[in-house]
């Protein structure tokens, strides 16, 4: 069974620490660079909504089915997004990385790939996961390159997975990455984080 508890990811630039509603001002501000609740592909709280975003967190992490981080660049300790462990299958060794977002200034830097790779690493060194799923929006391709630039396979499409706050309907990639292919993909994400 996998013992998953609040813990702080670090490098010389980013930290992963837990999140906290002292988080929640931060947040709003990360979210208003680049107005996120507006793109259709993700689900960002508007600034007034993130007291119910991270008591909603929370709560998921009291019942052992998430792990939820603010995403800290550490030049200034600016909070610029979150992230968490997810669907969290601790019978399977098995866990999700998502409800990622990023304010935009940082979109497309060093700030996801190091934060990837903080959590893969915990996953499959520390954790002892088999197994770490990331999905997204079938239709966000920024994302679904992301994710292929990590290494991970694309396991398949999830159809008519779930309906966003706009009413959409949206079909999920799913994507995995196993304890097998771990020290590849590792040893690739850390030629790219010394160049970016």
């Amino acid at each position: 069974m996998l013992q998953i508890e609040p813990v702080t990811l670090s490098t010389d630039r980013l930290t992963l620490r837990p999140l906290s509603l002292a988080d929640v001002p931060a947040l709003g501000i990360a979210a208003s660079d680049g107005e996120l609740w507006e793109k259709k592909t993700t689900t960002v709280p508007r600034p007034e909504g993130f007291e119910a975003y991270v008591q909603k967190a929370l709560e998921l992490q009291t019942a052992g089915l998430a792990l939820p981080f603010a995403t800290v660049v550490n030049d200034g300790n600016r909070v610029v997004g979150s992230t968490r462990y997810m669907n969290i299958d601790a019978a399977n060794h098995r866990v999700e990385i998502g409800t990622t977002w990023i304010a935009k200034s940082w979109q497309r830097t060093f700030v996801n790939t190091e934060a990837k790779f903080l959590m893969l690493r915990h996953a499959f060194e520390t954790l002892g996961c088999i197994s770490v799923e990331i999905r997204t929006h079938a239709r966000n391709d920024q994302s679904r390159a992301a994710i292929e630039r990590l290494g991970a396979k694309l396991d398949g499409i999830l159809r008519h997975h779930m309906i966003m706050p706009d009413g959409h309907i949206r079909d999920t990639a799913t994507y995995s990455i196993v304890r097998e292919e771990w020290p590849a993909v590792k040893a690739g994400l850390e030629r790219r984080l010394t160049s970016i």
